[in-house]
């Protein structure tokens, strides 16, 4: 995983209202950090931010390095887990993981060693053939970090 660094970060809406003032954070390359705080105080904000889903007001975010303010989001190679899951609901567990993979054209042999992978880490793979329906909360919620793990991201 690449060194993610927040420096300085705020963001303003047209409204005046400021959601996040000054924010510093420094990721470590490998390091694994956790937002906690109550609802609406900027944690989801923040991640947007960092992922370009949301424009930054003022400083700057750098992952690898190198500053990605006006970077697009599918060029920062990052994946994000959301909490409503986001998985197609007509494909199985299966092409719910490799969907992003194909979307690359990556090869299908590629394809089955990283959905082997994840399914066995996350334990998902008993419901490869499964539809999202027939899952629990927390199956969804695995899948959904399994479609971002075969992708290898700079960041997770």
């Amino acid at each position: 995983m690449a060194r993610i660094e927040i420096n300085q970060v705020s963001k303003i809406y047209s409204n005046g209202m400021t959601a996040i003032s000054n924010v510093n954070i420094d990721v470590a390359d490998g390091e694994f950090i956790v937002l906690v705080g109550p609802s609406g105080c900027g944690k989801s904000t923040l991640l947007r931010m960092v992922a370009g889903l949301e424009d930054i007001s003022k400083g700057e975010v750098k992952i690898a390095s190198k500053v990605v303010n006006k970077t697009d989001p599918a060029d920062r190679d990052i994946a994000m887990v959301f909490q409503n899951y986001a998985l197609y609901p007509h494909m199985s567990v299966y092409d719910n993981l490799a969907y992003g993979l194909k979307n690359r054209c990556t090869p299908k042999s590629e394809i089955a060693i990283r959905v082997a992978e994840a399914a066995k880490m996350l334990e998902l793979e008993p419901y490869l053939d499964r539809k999202p329906r027939a899952l629990s909360g927390g199956q969804r919620q695995r899948v959904a970090m399994g479609r971002a793990i075969v992708r290898k991201p700079a960041a997770f």
